[in-house]
C-alpha cells in the first residue's frame, strides 16, 4: 500500500525550464557561446546543473579532458548564480499540482521532493512555490551524496519519513527518475506532463504513466 510519495521538481512539480534556460543562455551569450531554445533545454536537464552546463557548452569547452576545467567551473558558477537570482521569474507549479498536494496532505500521505538541482536552491524554490505543503524532506544535489539515479538519497528520505521503500511512489518526468524509483525499491510513476517522452519513462522502468497530476489519486484508489 502506498503511504508516501517522492516528487521530482523540474518538469514534475513545477515548470522551471524557461527560467533555467534563460539563466544559462545569459551566461553563454556573455562569453560568446551559442544560445539554445527552451525545447532543447528540456532534453538537457535531469542530471544536475553541472551536466546541464556541459551539454549547453560547445564540446571543446565542456570536456574536462581538453584542459578547460577552470573555465568550465567559472561558467558553472556564473550560471548557478544567475539562475539563483531569477529562478522564480516565470516558474510556476504545473496545473493540478497544488490541488494534488492539498489532497495528499488531507489524506496524511507523506510527501517529499528529491531533485538533482543544487540543494539550497531546491529548498528555496520548493518553499516559495509550495509554502502550505508539509514536506517531510526536500533534498537536492549535495556534495556528499550521489545524484539520482543513485537510490541513496531516496532511501535516506524513506528513513526520515519512517516508511519502507515499498510504501513509496516515486513520481518524475524522466528516465533518471524512473531508474531511481526502480533502484530504491519504490513504485516508479511517470509524469507525462513534463519534459521527456513516455517512451523514455517506460524505458526507465515506469510502472505506470500519469497523464495529469490527479491521476495519482486514481492510482492510489486502485492500490
Amino acid at each position: 500500500m502506498i503511504k508516501a510519495a517522492i516528487f521530482d521538481l523540474d518538469g514534475t512539480l513545477a515548470d522551471t525550464i524557461e527560467d533555467m534556460g534563460n539563466a544559462v543562455n545569459t551566461v553563454l551569450s556573455a562569453h560568446g557561446f551559442p544560445e539554445h531554445s527552451v525545447t532543447l533545454y528540456k532534453q538537457m536537464v535531469g542530471n544536475g546543473f553541472a551536466m546541464l552546463m556541459r551539454r549547453a557548452l560547445p564540446p571543446d569547452i565542456a570536456s574536462p579532458a581538453d584542459g578547460n576545467e577552470k573555465l568550465f567551473k567559472t561558467l558553472l558558477a556564473d550560471a548557478v548564480s544567475e539562475y539563483s537570482r531569477r529562478s522564480l521569474e516565470t516558474t510556476k507549479p504545473f496545473p493540478g499540482i497544488e490541488e494534488l498536494l492539498s489532497v495528499l496532505s488531507e489524506r496524511n500521505l507523506l510527501c517529499a521532493v528529491l531533485s538533482n538541482k543544487p540543494d539550497e536552491l531546491t529548498k528555496h524554490m520548493v518553499g516559495s512555490l509550495f509554502p502550505k505543503t508539509p514536506f517531510v524532506a526536500v533534498l537536492g544535489d549535495r556534495a556528499h551524496a550521489p545524484r539520482k539515479p543513485d537510490p541513496s538519497t531516496a532511501l535516506e528520505i524513506a528513513r526520515l519519513a519512517g516508511a519502507s521503500p515499498e510504501e513509496f511512489a516515486f513520481i518524475g518526468d524522466s528516465g533518471v527518475d524512473m531508474k531511481t524509483g526502480v533502484a530504491s525499491g519504490m513504485l516508479p510513476l511517470g509524469a507525462s506532463w513534463g519534459y521527456r517522452s513516455i517512451a523514455e519513462l517506460k524505458e526507465g522502468g515506469a510502472a505506470g504513466i500519469l497523464a495529469k497530476p490527479s491521476d495519482f489519486i486514481a492510482y492510489l484508489a486502485k492500490d
